[in-house]
C-alpha cells in the first residue's frame, strides 16, 4: 500500500501535532485518500453471470497499486508540506466468493486478512450484492444483460507510511522524521456504492464484454503514528468525507463451464484510472 499517504502528515515534526484534522474537499490531503480508495474498491470482478441459486464461485483478484500525480503528492493544509512517490506495496491482492441466490441474485463477499505483504499489513472486510437482468437471450444469438450492484469496504491498512526506515533522520530536529524508530501509522479505506453495468455475451458463450459506472461515497481516515527522537508522539487523525463517480469497463473469457479469466480497466475520473485482473473458478 502506498506510502504517498506521507503527505499527511509533515512527517513528524518534534512537536506533537493536533490530534484531529478535517481537510476541505479540494485539499491534497483528501485527494490522497481518494486517490488510494480507488484499488481498494468493491467493484465487479468480471463481465455479467448468471450463477443459479446455491452456485458458487472463487475468484482470486489482483489491481497494480498506482503512483500519484506531483500534482497532489504535496501537503499544505493539516502539514508543513512534503512530498513522497513511493509504496509499502506495488499490488494489492484479494480472494472473492460469489454465491448465487433467488431472483437473479448474487452475494460477495471479500476478506484481506492481516498478514504483511512488502511493509502493509492489510485487515479488510468487503461486501456486495447484485442482481441480473437478462435483456436478450436466445438460442444461436448473443445475450445481453443487466447488472445492477451495491457494495462496501471497511477496515485497515498498517504500516509505515508517513516515516518508513528510508526517510528516518537524526541531523536536524526541526526537520520531519526525526528519529530511529519508523512510524506505524494507520489508513481506513471505508465506502460505500452502487453501480450497474450492461454485458453482451458472444453467442458460442465464450466472452463477454462490459461497460458501466457507478457512484462512491468515501470516509477515509488516516491515524498518523509516529515517536520521535525526544519522545513526543504524532497520534493526528486526519478525517474527510466524499463523493466519487465511477466508470469501468472489460471483457471476460471462459474456458468452459468452469473457469473465468477478467481484466478490466477501473477509473474515477477526478482521482485515478488503474486496470484489474481476476481468475475465477465455478465450484458448483
Amino acid at each position: 500500500m502506498p506510502r504517498a499517504l506521507v503527505a499527511l502528515s509533515a512527517l513528524a515534526l518534534p512537536v506533537a501535532a493536533a490530534a484531529q484534522c478535517r481537510p476541505p474537499k479540494n485539499s491534497n490531503e483528501a485527494k490522497l485518500l481518494a486517490f488510494y480508495e480507488a484499488p481498494i474498491a468493491f467493484s465487479m470482478p468480471g463481465a455479467p453471470r448468471p450463477l443459479p441459486p446455491g452456485g458458487m464461485e472463487v475468484l482470486g483478484e489482483l489491481v497494480p497499486v498506482p503512483l500519484p500525480g506531483a500534482a497532489i503528492s504535496r501537503t499544505g493544509y493539516c502539514y508543513v508540506g512534503k512530498t513522497e512517490s513511493t509504496r509499502l506495496a506495488p499490488l494489492f491482492a484479494r480472494p472473492r466468493l460469489l454465491v448465487g441466490l433467488p431472483l437473479g441474485l448474487t452475494a460477495e463477499v471479500s476478506y484481506v486478512p492481516p498478514i504483511t505483504v512488502f511493509d502493509a499489513t492489510p485487515n479488510l472486510v468487503s461486501l456486495a450484492v447484485a442482481r441480473l437482468v437478462p435483456l436478450r437471450s436466445a438460442p444461436r444469438r448473443s445475450m445481453l444483460a443487466l447488472q445492477l450492484r451495491v457494495h462496501g469496504t471497511a477496515g485497515s491498512v498498517r504500516g509505515p507510511i508517513t516515516c518508513p526506515t528510508s526517510a528516518l533522520q537524526v541531523a536536524d530536529s526541526t526537520a520531519p522524521c526525526w528519529g530511529t524508530v519508523p512510524s506505524r501509522d494507520t489508513f481506513h479505506p471505508v465506502m460505500v456504492g452502487g453501480e450497474g453495468a450492461l454485458g453482451l455475451t458472444t453467442a458460442d458463450g465464450r466472452w463477454s464484454f462490459y461497460a458501466g459506472g457507478g457512484v462512491t461515497w468515501l470516509a477515509p481516515r488516516f491515524q498518523v503514528g509516529f515517536t520521535n527522537a525526544d519522545g513526543a508522539t504524532d497520534s493526528t487523525r486526519v478525517e474527510v468525507n466524499l463523493v466519487r463517480g465511477t466508470i469501468f469497463g472489460g471483457a471476460s473469457a471462459y474456458l468452459g463451464s468452469r473457469v473465468q479469466l477478467s481484466a478490466q480497466v477501473y477509473a474515477v475520473p477526478t482521482d485515478v484510472t488503474t486496470f484489474r485482473l481476476s481468475a475465477g473458478y465455478r465450484l458448483r
